[in-house]
């Protein structure tokens, strides 16, 4: 709901301010007063594109600001939120145009692009002028239409939650699809692979114990000869080391009583012998197991080969990067396998949203097609009322594959003349027309939804009389639950405002300027009554005038 209009150093305007009622608002004047210059400006503030050639004075900026009451609506909401904008109580939307040719836009305060303008502005206003009427000629709008009168909000609501999981359902059966077709083309090199790792069977370590166990049987004879040599010079030869300390023993064991550090050195002759006797056993033992066995040679050359082959293939260096390898082709194996009971879960899940799906968008068709013939008839009654009285609107709703609006394609048609030839509205019906088709459908739908504010401008263009005075009942019954501003020159419309708006001209300081006032209840009837008959009314005008307010 549009609260205050503040303008500033715009075209012909110098300052001012209106303040609108939650009703119906009519702004009058005479051709030529800036009527359509309150509209530019207005414009401006829901996202059109500035033009340089409204700043009356290029020492000064312009400044236009609107303060809307957001009353609650949810897509606003949501706009606020996805933008990361402020919500408050208020939205104050400021644009300003520099002489420069800058503009700069913000809502409450915090700096925004004109397409985020426009956007808001969208969900605040319905700028409703002749040859504006874009929206009308819109499949999805038509399509709402039937939605609004059929009740079918909650309906959608469900019907776009389960298309939404249903799609999502569809992206992640496609995805996972496209990866298992992929692992799968890849599964028989993947499996060779395997099974080339699986066959050679290496354990943790292997190859490089194998490398040690190599190392240590190609100097085999030089580690025999070693030993022997070792074993020798400690116990077989004639002078050999243990044979020396046991005479050493001996000798020093007949003279022991006759010192007394005799027997401690003994005791650790003694430990010598017993330590050298257990290293030449050892070595024995080693001497013994070193032997030039050619099986072994041949096994572990084999196995060492087979574990070469399998490191250049695989661009690897150890036998743990062999077992990672082999670890990670058995998950790739395994998940094609899993992938096929996956595919085949998230089908059936699939298909069973879509049956939910399918339900709930034939239920959809069901409901706007049962609207379909009351909504005809009433527009085309309420098309006679406002001065339309050959024309006549058809429905046609054909089947569509699914969509995020169930399955139904809907086309306003149109004749304006019975001649039965009906078309699509947006190519047969004139500026005019469509401006109070418009205006009939939105009346016929505005207690079925929430509607932003309504402006219409000049939308009584080439009517008057009783057809005048019917489109100022549809705005008055529409002011009841929705904010209507109307620019009119009718005297039957203006009769119907809750808040009635003068522009003017007036001279200051040797420049012409528009103004805006409200016009109290006598102006009111003066201003209609000139409406009616011109610039010095009679009894008549008068009273025919009052007659109109009263109404």
């Amino acid at each position: 709901m549009l609260q205050r209009l503040f303008i500033k150093n715009y075209a012909i305007i110098d300052e001012l301010e209106i303040v609108f009622s939650d009703n119906l608002n009519v702004i009058t004047g005479e051709t030529g007063a800036g009527k359509s210059i309150l509209l530019g400006a207005l414009s401006l503030i829901l996202g059109e594109r500035a033009d340089l050639n409204v700043l009356p004075d290029s020492r000064h900026k312009a400044i236009i600001e609107g303060i809307f009451k957001p009353s609650g609506k949810e897509n606003i909401h949501r706009f606020f939120f996805e933008n990361e904008l402020d919500a408050e109580k208020e939205i104050i939307i400021h644009r300003e145009i520099n002489p420069s040719g800058k503009s700069r836009a913000f809502i409450n305060d915090t700096p925004v692009n004109l397409q985020q303008l426009n956007q808001l502005g969208t969900l605040l206003v319905d700028l409703h002028q002749q040859f504006d009427t874009l929206q009308l000629n819109r499949a999805d709008f038509q399509l709402e239409v039937l939605d609004a009168l059929a009740g079918n909000l909650s309906l959608l609501k469900q019907y776009s939650e389960l298309y939404t999981s249903y799609v999502l359902k569809q992206k992640e059966l496609d995805s996972l699809r496209e990866q298992y077709e992929r692992n799968a083309r890849e599964l028989d090199y993947d499996q060779f692979l395997f099974d080339e790792l699986e066959t050679a069977g290496f354990k943790e370590n292997e190859l490089e114990q194998l490398e040690q166990e190599q190392q240590t049987i190609a100097h085999a004879e030089d580690l025999k000869s070693a030993l022997s040599a070792a074993i020798a010079m400690l116990q077989d030869d004639e002078s050999a080391v243990l044979s020396q300390l046991k005479q050493i023993q001996n000798r020093l064991d007949g003279i022991s009583k006759y010192h007394a550090g005799i027997p401690d050195l003994l005791s650790r002759l003694s430990s010598s012998t017993i330590e050298l006797e257990d290293i030449a056993s050892e070595l024995e033992h080693i001497n013994d197991s070193a032997s030039l066995d050619n099986d072994q040679i041949n096994f572990i050359q084999e196995r060492l080969d087979t574990g070469y082959k399998l490191l250049k293939k695989h661009i690897v260096h150890t036998t743990a990067d062999l077992l990672k390898i082999k670890d990670e082709l058995q998950r790739k194996l395994d998940n094609v396998q899993h992938a096929g009971e996956d595919l085949s879960r998230l089908e059936k899940e699939k298909d069973l949203l879509l049956i939910s799906v399918k339900d709930i968008a034939g239920k959809l068709s069901v409901s706007r097609t049962n609207v379909l013939k009351d909504f005809i008839k009433k527009t085309n009654e309420l098309l006679a009322m406002v001065g339309m009285p050959n024309a006549q609107i058809k429905v046609e709703v054909r089947q569509t594959d699914l969509n995020e609006t169930g399955q139904d394609a809907v086309t306003f048609l149109f004749d304006a003349n019975r001649s039965g030839n009906f078309q699509p509205v947006r190519k047969v019906a004139s500026g005019g027309e469509l401006s109070r088709l418009m205006l009939c459908i939105k009346s016929l739908i505005a207690r079925s939804v929430s509607l932003p504010t309504l402006i219409f401008d000049e939308i009584d263009s080439g009517i008057s009389g009783e057809a005048a005075r019917q489109v100022g009942n549809i705005m008055q019954d529409l002011a009841k639950t929705h904010q209507v501003i109307c620019i009119t020159h009718q005297p039957q419309i203006a009769g119907k405002a809750h808040t009635h708006f003068e522009v003017f001209k007036e001279n200051k300081n040797g420049k012409v300027k528009t103004s805006v006032r409200i016009l109290s209840h006598e102006e009111r009837v003066q201003t209609i009554a000139q409406m009616l008959s011109g610039d010095k009314p009679g009894k008549a005008a008068l009273e025919n005038a009052k007659e109109l307010i009263e109404k």
